[in-house]
């Protein structure tokens, strides 16, 4: 792996002064210690990198309604050295549902639906074939996982000559039920399709321009879209693979994909710290509320106590499960709530601690690098815990 190198954000030191003097309302960010805090997680990304073969990684620390620390390591592009900022550009995945499921509950909020609704009623110009009707797709199933709607994602190549169909297209021909809902938890991109063409449908916006409009601006996501512009192209990531020969990173092919609702979208980890902050903070980000804060407390409740327990083998304890869309769990007595996102070449995490108000999201263009970013994750709230008191 090339030399880990740190570009274009202020030191730590610096960063806890500054918050300190404009933002005195910020307990959290008062009193974190953030020299400490990094001093002890640096070398944790580091290592992080290492054993998961990540070529850059961008991070981001929050406290209350602040981002209180970031950092940017290795190379975004290892061919051309170019070192990552905390401006680059990555794929952010699934970690985009949770925007989308918002979103939809927007149009609940405005009275068009309701969770337990069987979702078929809703369409008219296709319906979910194979449906028993006797145990019939609910709103809540498709934002659980439970819909027994298959996984999908239908990848192709961003320069090659096929483009994914229409959503429309997409649904009419693949929307069938694989097994009743509730059988079990299949993680479902299509689910998360279906999700994008509903806000579509009820909004009458058309999807893309709706997630701009209702979730990107208010939560200035500047860096964050469907189709990076031709700025963010100038700072965009190139995405890696182990070569299982060799044991070398490769660059992968960038991909589109038949789902692309579900997380083909490109964004920043500073515009993912905004994210964080609403969810963080009831549903409000500067003042302005995106969500209301009883939708905002589904999204973080555990939805089935009959699928609790470690989320894809990946996260969480015994009392872990899906929320609305966002992954729960409580440890050492706080709330949790969880995201991963993966793409061939790309792996993102974010993880929240509701209790505390403390907030880490990580970007990198690694493959599968799940466990690396989920431990340290945990490792940076609990030092950020660790030295949130006075004196330490």
């Amino acid at each position: 792996m090339n030399k880990l190198k740190r570009r274009g954000r202020l030191t730590p030191a610096i960063i806890f002064v500054v918050i300190a003097i404009l933002s005195p309302a910020i307990t959290n960010a008062q009193t974190i210690n953030t020299d400490r805090v990094a001093a002890e997680l640096e070398p944790e990304i580091r290592r992080a990198m290492a054993d998961g073969k990540i070529p850059s990684a961008t991070v981001a620390l929050i406290a209350g309604d602040q981002v209180i620390w970031s950092g940017a390591y290795g190379n975004s592009n290892l061919w051309a050295r170019t070192a990552a900022t905390k401006d680059t550009v990555y794929l952010i995945g699934s970690t985009f549902k949770g925007m989308s499921t918002v979103a939809l509950l927007q149009q609940m909020e405005q009275g068009k639906f309701k969770l337990d609704d069987r979702v078929n009623d809703y369409l008219t110009d296709f319906k979910i074939q194979n449906e028993d009707p006797q145990h019939p797709v609910t709103f809540r199933h498709l934002l659980t996982h439970t819909s027994g709607l298959p996984a999908d994602f239908g990848p192709v190549p961003v320069w090659g000559f096929d483009a994914p169909p229409t959503l429309e297209d997409y649904l009419r021909k693949s929307l069938k039920a694989a097994k009743p809902p509730m059988t079990s938890v299949v993680y479902s991109n299509m689910a998360y399709t279906l999700i994008g063409y509903l806000v579509q449908k009820f909004s009458g916006v058309p999807y893309r321009k709706y997630i701009q409009e209702q979730i990107f601006t208010p939560l200035e996501m500047t860096s964050t879209a469907f189709e990076p512009r031709p700025d963010m192209e100038e700072r965009l990531s190139i995405p890696y693979i182990v070569d299982e020969k060799t044991g070398n990173q490769t660059a992968a092919t960038r991909l589109k994909a038949a789902v692309w609702p579900a997380g083909l979208v490109y964004g920043t980890v500073l515009n993912q710290a905004n994210w964080l902050i609403a969810n963080l903070n009831g549903g409000v980000f500067k003042g302005k509320r995106i969500i209301g804060a009883q939708s905002l407390e589904q999204m973080l409740t555990r939805q089935h106590d009959k699928f609790k327990g470690p989320i894809e083998e990946l996260w969480g304890n015994e009392t872990a499960g899906f929320g609305l869309t966002w992954w729960v769990q409580v440890r050492d007595g706080d709330r949790y709530f969880a995201h991963s996102g993966s793409v061939p070449g790309y792996t993102a995490f974010l993880l929240g601690n509701r209790d505390r108000k403390l907030g880490f999201a990580i970007l990198t263009n690694g493959n599968r690098a799940h466990p690396h970013l989920i431990k340290l994750a945990d490792r940076a709230i609990d030092l950020m815990k660790k030295y949130t008191a006075a004196g330490k």
